[in-house]
C-alpha cells in the first residue's frame, strides 16, 4: 500500500450449516450453472421458459441435456456433488442494519446440479469436472502424517 496506509481488518465471517432442517430447501435436480451472467435477484416463474430435456446422446460417458435460454441454445450434464461433500445455497443474515454483524446462513441443500455450455458439448474437461480433480489431492494434503510415515520416508536411505 502506498503512503504507509494499513488496511482495516475486515470483520470474522461466520457460516451456519446448521440450520433447522425444516427452514432448509431441498434443491437436487433444481440447480443450474448457466454460461451468463444474470443481473436480478429474486422469484420468478423460471419453470415457464427454462425447460430443459434430455438428447439421448452421451459424451465422454456424460448423459447431455438440451434446453434454451434468452435464444440459445445450451447444453448441459448433470454432475454429482462428490460421495462426502454437500451443495449448500447460503443466504447473509444480520442482527443489524449496519451489517457489523452478519453470518452466512443456510438456505438450500443440494446433491447435484447442471453444468451448461453454450458453445460446446459438456465434456470431462469443463471447468467443474477439473475443479473435483482437487478434492482428492486437498485430502491427502490435508491428511495427518504419523511418525512412522515420517520415518519411512526418511532421506537417509
Amino acid at each position: 500500500m502506498d503512503g504507509g496506509a494499513t488496511a482495516a481488518a475486515a470483520p470474522p465471517v461466520t457460516v451456519d450449516l446448521r440450520r433447522d432442517s425444516a427452514a432448509v430447501v431441498e434443491l437436487t435436480g433444481n440447480v443450474h450453472i448457466l454460461p451468463c451472467s444474470i443481473k436480478y435477484n429474486g422469484s420468478t416463474a423460471i419453470s415457464h421458459y427454462f425447460k430443459p430435456k434430455p438428447t439421448g446422446v452421451q459424451v465422454d460417458g456424460l448423459s447431455v441435456e438440451e434446453a434454451h435460454f434468452r435464444g440459445r441454445k445450451l447444453h448441459g450434464t448433470t454432475i454429482d456433488v462428490p460421495q462426502g461433500y454437500s451443495g449448500f445455497v447460503l443466504g447473509k443474515k444480520c442482527s443489524s442494519e449496519d451489517e457489523s454483524d452478519c453470518c452466512w446462513v443456510t438456505n438450500a441443500k443440494f446433491r447435484n446440479f447442471t453444468a451448461w455450455n453454450h458453445d460446446s458439448m459438456p465434456s470431462k474437461d469443463d471447468a467443474f469436472f477439473r475443479a473435483f480433480h482437487w478434492f482428492p489431492v486437498a485430502e491427502t494434503l490435508h491428511k495427518p502424517v504419523t511418525a512412522e510415515e515420517l520415518e519411512s520416508m526418511s532421506m537417509d536411505d
